[in-house]
């Protein structure tokens, strides 16, 4: 037992060494890189990696929208063999009568779009490491480093007690004060469970890279169902902060018959209207009572009138996540 327990200065060389490797592991292990697209500098880079919090599966259709809009090629891929824990997120496999058929890998990688006035802009999707959170984060800050690419964006939905029948509020972050000019934004020093793009986006921020993100709130009783208007919401917030010519009419279309099926539900359920009436007069009490966008913005993400605490925002999020961990559901479900 003595000899594999070094104590004193042995411990704390030993602490030091193990510290020096982890700093030396080469990013480049991660990912392969495509050849250089020409044009492409200053280009804004979305990412939308799927395994967090998602209220809705808002960032979700919204990436989806994004791929299946417009054509994209990819530039680099990263090794979902060291990242992705498999027995987490099993990827699925056709068995067809005696043999199996084939297999799905999940893929990580960075794709090249082009917008409806063909400015370039690159999107980060797949799913969330599970592993190497921090050489990942080196990873994606050398991709942007070689690509010289623009401002990095994330989007996501997150639950909040508002009701349907009002707009949707757009939390925003960011890593410079400017980057928030006309986004709403939440006023409080709160504690809540990472994620690699928050990681990513805190790397992004001390290697002096501008980065935001947008957090949709989805009211919580549609949290977990399938919620094109929180896509649409997330897709304003993105052309709003990046000039980006993205089209919505298949999101807006598909709004509206969400909000149709919504409303008819809502008819045939005094105790669904009754709280749907509920959530409209506190969203009207707190919009009216505060002078600020934001503050309403703030205002909104509690139950009541009171922001929750740390320990409760966290609660909340663990609970959908623990919800939603195994959720399979087709985007037009």
């Amino acid at each position: 037992a003595t000899a594999w327990a070094p104590s004193g200065a042995q411990a704390v060389a030993s602490r030091g060494s193990w510290e020096t490797v982890g700093m030396q592991r080469n990013p480049e292990e991660l990912y392969e890189l495509g050849p250089a697209a020409p044009g492409i500098a200053g280009a804004p880079m979305l990412h939308y990696l799927e395994g967090f919090i998602d209220a809705g599966t808002a960032g979700r259709l919204l990436t989806e929208h994004l791929l299946r809009v417009f054509p994209h090629e990819t530039v680099a891929r990263f090794d979902v063999d060291r990242l992705i824990d498999y027995r987490s997120r099993r990827p699925l496999m056709t068995y067809d009568n005696s043999r199996w058929e084939s297999y799905e890998p999940p893929e990580l990688a960075l794709h090249l779009l082009h917008d409806q006035g063909e400015r370039p802009f690159l999107l980060l999707t797949g799913p969330e490491p599970d592993h190497e959170w921090d050489l990942f984060s080196r990873a994606v800050l050398d991709i942007t480093s070689r690509l010289d690419t623009g401002p990095a964006i994330s989007f996501l939905g997150i639950p909040a007690g508002m009701p349907h029948t009002r707009p949707l509020g757009v939390i925003a972050h960011a890593t410079r004060e400017d980057l928030l000019a006309g986004h709403q934004r939440l006023p409080s020093r709160i504690q809540v469970p990472g994620s690699a793009p928050a990681l990513l986006e805190l790397r992004l921020g001390e290697a002096g890279r501008d980065a935001l993100g947008f957090a949709v709130q989805v009211p919580h009783y549609l949290a977990q169902a399938v919620y094109p208007p929180a896509a649409l919401a997330l897709l304003g917030s993105v052309t709003t902060s990046t000039g980006l010519d993205l089209p919505d009419a298949e999101l807006r279309e598909a709004a509206d018959r969400t909000n149709e099926a919504i409303e008819r539900q809502v008819e045939e359920s005094a105790e669904v209207a009754e709280l749907v009436r509920a959530l409209e007069q506190q969203y009207d009490t707190a919009a009216e009572s505060q002078q600020a966008a934001t503050d309403a913005a703030a205002g909104l993400l509690a139950d009541g009138e009171a922001m929750p605490t740390a320990d409760e925002l966290a609660a909340q999020f663990e609970r959908f996540l623990a919800e939603n961990q195994d959720r399979t559901d087709p985007p037009d479900h």
